[in-house]
């Protein structure tokens, strides 16, 4: 602003002065147009414009615009805060590539190679669940150094009366002689042992008979007995206890009952169901330790 005003005050004085020379001109009568001074030529050989004197309309805009180149100054365009860097190069600019990564300066070091073997064939077994209510299979001929049991006799045979021990059943409140035989005039007697299976105590099958409606009737609850119940033998080997392994019924003519297992095993038989011969009723067991 204030140098606006110093600008107008010379140019106010230069408007004085001009105005009083020609003032002073007029009076004396010595006003005349100056002449046009010829262009100049510069070294280059082009032709300036013609420079025309000095007036007092000449001198106020000459300040005026003098002010004005003074006070204008150059725009200055402002980057927008933020404004991300151009990343893209102007169109055919040349296009810097990327700095390669630097070479890893971590040493190598080699551990040594691994061999994968080819996969081995699995094997398998397929393991058959085992079934309840299958009997053993009927073996007709005893295997090397287990007992061979007699084949059955005249049910009407005599046979001498031989006492081996006892059998005693707890839960049927069983305990009773056991003689050697199974003809009728011994089961009569009481549980009989099938002669040539294995003696109670002894590896193989202890086989025992005995009435279920007749006689002392020994064997009428054997279908009560529920695995793990025990059966007792006592002989002069020792005493030995058997446990209840299963129950099946089977036909009259079943011969698997007799035969010789390379395990100590016993088996008890009567006729079934009570007071008929048309079946069998069998019972497994085992030694305990």
């Amino acid at each position: 602003m204030h140098r606006r005003q110093r600008i107008l005050a010379v140019a106010a004085v230069l408007l004085v002065s001009c105005s009083s020379t020609e003032t002073a001109e007029v009076r004396n009568g010595t006003a005349a147009t100056m002449p046009t001074p010829a262009a100049a030529t510069t070294p280059e050989g082009v032709t300036s414009p013609s420079v025309r004197p000095t007036t007092t309309a000449t001198a106020v805009a000459l300040a005026l615009s003098v002010e004005t180149t003074a006070v204008a100054a150059p725009a200055v365009t402002a980057e927008p805060v933020g404004q991300a860097s151009q990343d893209v190069p102007a169109a055919g600019l040349p296009v810097p590539q990327t700095p390669p990564e630097p070479p890893s300066t971590e040493p190598v070091v080699e551990l040594g190679s691994i061999e994968i073997p080819p996969a081995m064939p699995v094997e398998t077994t397929a393991v058959a669940a085992p079934s309840a209510a299958a009997p053993p299979a009927i073996q007709d001929v005893p295997a090397a150094g287990l007992p061979v049991p007699q084949e059955p006799p005249d049910p009407h045979g005599i046979e001498p009366v031989v006492e081996l021990g006892s059998i005693e059943i707890p839960r049927m409140g069983l305990n009773k002689p056991l003689f050697e035989g199974v003809t009728l005039g011994t089961l009569a007697l009481g549980p009989g042992h099938w002669p040539g299976t294995a003696l109670p105590g002894a590896i193989g099958n202890v086989v025992v008979g005995g009435h279920r409606t007749s006689n002392t009737r020994p064997f009428r609850h054997l279908d009560k007995l529920l695995p793990g119940d025990e059966v007792i033998f006592t002989t002069a080997a020792g005493r030995f206890v058997y446990r209840v392994v299963r129950t099946d019924i089977v036909t009259p003519d079943t011969r698997w009952i007799i035969n010789q297992t390379a395990a100590y095993t016993a088996t008890l038989f009567a006729c079934h169901p009570v007071g008929s011969e048309t079946e069998r009723i069998v019972v497994s067991l085992q030694l305990t330790v």
